[in-house]
């Protein structure tokens, strides 16, 4: 009947300038894809170069190896009697365009760029490309000479067009076109358009999938039609993780799910479906509203068939639910993806991490062991490049793990780096949870260390700093507790360095961060302490969320050293303890809760709230709970903090992104780090509105 087609959209987890580790992922996908019968196969954005080049798309390089590796795609016999439809940049009359490259038999059918940019958050695309601002328009493009032999055009269509094949039309978005309000699925739509692709380097926050599911199923089941979805995985070398999800809808409902989090470098995810839905959907539903009043799209007939005349007896794919995970499931796994994708590709042996026996350590520890779960899971399973990944990193070519907690003893070295103000029950709490996920386990004493830096200062200025507990002042207080800080980095790095060497082992080791967003944002951590480390994969994300991670780990893996970490007061743990107990609690230090400051950041980041329009929301947030004037002091402590402590964000240890209130400097974050702390006119109208609000209350009004 010549109704039903199959068609194949990926996830593929390449990594930044990687060409031939990336043609290799491509390769393999358009060879899965031809294997289920696919003959349409969708790659990620910028797909052959990495979506993660940054100003390395600037680079004439980048774009001549782009183009070498398409000549390779071009000339494979994997790539034939299927369209493929590949992202790269691609310079047009001297401008720079993120493009789509679609292909077929040695011929490149469409260059389609990107009409809406990127440019948000963590987005910079405006940096490196222009838009294509001519809709519905397609110009010439002249290949350069090595395609010209090998596709033998001289030039191919470049622009804003659609592909006519026999059975069929198909249109292309690319990532965030779908997210602008004038996506143009929305005028292909109603211009008789069956197919929509859509390539996507969407990364991934804590409670975010939904968006892109309801995204998609908006667009069809608003006009009808099939929508593919093609998304990067993994971290391609920074501090993005890309979550997959491809997926394949019709008229409004998912038919094909890929996965979100996994170590596989390749998942390809094909539907079979059966058009005459989509037209008995238009012609149903859309008819009233399916005259086209605009400049018809650019038509490119293409002498090729999606579809089979034998396909009576070819079963189509039937609606799926879409299986969505917990905040707890994706702090489980996003970071834990990638942190092993990051320890593969740098070259090291495995992590180090200062283990204190608080929330904020040993949720990190947990997110480890939950990659170690990930590692044996994808092995048992068969996935032959994992097993290469991981014999390579332990250095042992016959290894093959079987047991999480064995290969978190291979892969992983814990350090609890007790002083003179370390309390038995964190001490505890750091040995119980080693025991239980299986980590190599240091404990060791810096009060040596500390002395030896007191007693240089002592020798040079004839004074020795005391604590605020035995007399000394707030700036001796506070130096005092930075040194125990800062020798804890110190120490952390040289055994990260020499662990394995006095073990008789090769390699280095990685030193693991451990600050959440929420201390990042107030500032509540010493600069160039065990904070400062090479990578960190819990600093986007809320004490909160991780306090809730923790009871999912005592569920999930029976981790139940975890009860006593949830138990006890978050404290810093760097003043004299009272009667060996612990006297200092970060939330006294701060002077706000963790949730009070989870609230306060998401105004400071999403509501983009400066101290008086914060002051008002809050007016009413907590009308309940705390009188004008305590909201007033809670909002002036918050900012003075926040400004005063800004500039450690410039240092701050490059950490996953997980959630949309991140204070990151590198790039989604983007502030000034000398602040005049006073606010002197915010504050001011801080204060005018509290005494408008008590007048009002004391006057009955």
């Amino acid at each position: 009947m010549g109704r039903k087609v199959t068609l194949s959209t990926c996830s593929l987890n390449q990594w930044s300038l990687d060409f031939d580790g990336n043609c290799a992922r491509i390769l393999k996908s358009i060879e899965i894809a031809k294997s289920k019968g696919s003959k349409y196969r969708l790659g990620p954005e910028l797909e052959i170069c990495g979506y993660g080049c940054a100003d390395h798309f600037l680079e004439s390089d980048t774009q001549l190896h782009c183009f070498q590796v398409l000549r390779d795609l071009l000339e494979s016999p994997v790539t034939q009697d299927i369209i493929c439809d590949v992202g790269m940049p691609v310079m047009h009359r001297n401008v720079r365009y993120n493009c789509r490259v679609i292909f077929l038999n040695k011929k490149i059918l469409l260059i389609r760029p990107k009409m809406a940019m990127a440019n948000n958050g963590n987005y910079r695309e405006l940096r490196w490309f222009s838009p294509w601002t001519k809709p519905r328009h397609v110009e010439e493009y002249f290949l350069p000479r090595r395609l010209q032999v090998v596709t033998e055009q001289e030039s191919v269509p470049f622009g804003d067009g659609v592909l006519a094949t026999k059975d069929t039309c198909i249109g292309s978005e690319i990532c965030a076109e779908l997210w602008s309000p004038r996506s143009p699925h929305i005028d292909m739509g109603l211009d008789g358009v069956e197919i929509f692709t859509n390539a996507s380097a969407s990364h991934h926050e804590l409670r975010k999938a939904d968006q892109r599911v309801n995204l998609i199923t908006s667009a069809t089941s608003k006009s009808g039609g099939v929508y593919m979805l093609a998304n990067q995985k993994g971290c391609d070398g920074d501090r993005l993780y890309y979550d997959g999800c491809a997926m394949i809808a019709v008229n409004g409902n998912i038919t094909a799910q890929g996965t979100q989090f996994s170590l596989d470098d390749v998942d390809v995810v094909t539907a079979t479906l059966d058009l005459e839905d989509v037209r008995s959907y238009r012609g149903y539903y859309c008819h009233p509203h399916m005259e086209y009043e605009s400049k018809p799209v650019h038509r490119l007939k293409v002498n090729f068939s999606l579809s089979d005349a034998e396909d009576t007896y070819l079963p189509s794919h039937e609606p799926i639910e879409w299986r969505f995970h917990t905040a707890e499931e994706e702090i489980s796994l996003g970071p834990a993806c990638w942190l092993w994708d990051y320890l593969r590709r740098s070259g090291q042996a495995g992590f180090l991490l200062p283990l204190s026996g608080g929330v904020d350590s040993s949720s990190t520890a947990c997110i480890v062991f939950s990659m170690c779960h990930l590692i044996c899971e994808a092995v048992q399973a068969g996935n032959a490049q994992v097993l290469s990944d991981v014999q390579r990193v332990v250095s042992d070519v016959s290894y093959s793990p079987q047991d999480p907690r064995e290969l978190c003893g291979r892969l992983f070295t814990t350090c609890y780096m007790a002083s003179q103000n370390s309390s038995q029950e964190t001490c505890a709490c750091s040995r119980d949870l080693a025991a239980q996920i299986g980590s190599t386990h240091i404990n060791l004493n810096i009060d040596m260390a500390v002395k030896g830096i007191l007693g240089i200062f002592s020798v040079v200025t004839g004074k020795w700093p005391q604590f605020r507990a035995n007399g000394g002042s707030s700036r001796e207080n506070l130096a005092l507790q930075n040194v125990q800080a800062r020798i804890r980095m110190v120490l952390a790095y040289l055994f990260a360095q020499l662990s394995l060497w006095a073990r008789g082992k090769p390699g280095g080791l990685l030193v693991l961060g451990s600050a959440n967003v929420d201390e990042s944002l107030m500032g509540y951590f010493t600069k160039y302490d065990c904070s400062s480390a090479d990578i960190n994969p819990i600093g986007g994300i809320s004490k909160s969320d991780l306090q809730s991670f923790l009871q999912y780990c005592v569920d999930r893996f029976q981790l139940t050293a975890l009860k006593s970490v949830m138990a006890a007061p978050p404290t810093a743990e760097l003043e004299p303890l009272c009667d060996g107990k612990v006297s200092q609690t970060d939330e006294a230090d701060m002077g706000m809760t963790y949730s009070e400051l989870s609230v306060i950041g998401r105004l400071r980041k999403i509501s983009m709230c400066g101290p008086y329009n914060m002051f008002c929301k809050l007016l009413h947030m907590w009308r309940d709970a705390m009188s004008p004037s305590e909201i007033a002091a809670k909002v002036k402590r918050f900012f003075r903090m926040y400004s005063v402590n800004r500039h450690k964000m410039t240092t701050v240890t490059p950490a996953y992104h997980a959630e949309n209130y991140s204070p990151d400097d590198n790039r989604f974050d983007l502030r000034p780090f000398l602040y005049n702390t006073d606010w002197s006119l915010q504050f001011r109208c801080i204060d005018s509105e509290v005494s408008q609000v008590e007048a009002e209350k004391g006057t009955g009004n």
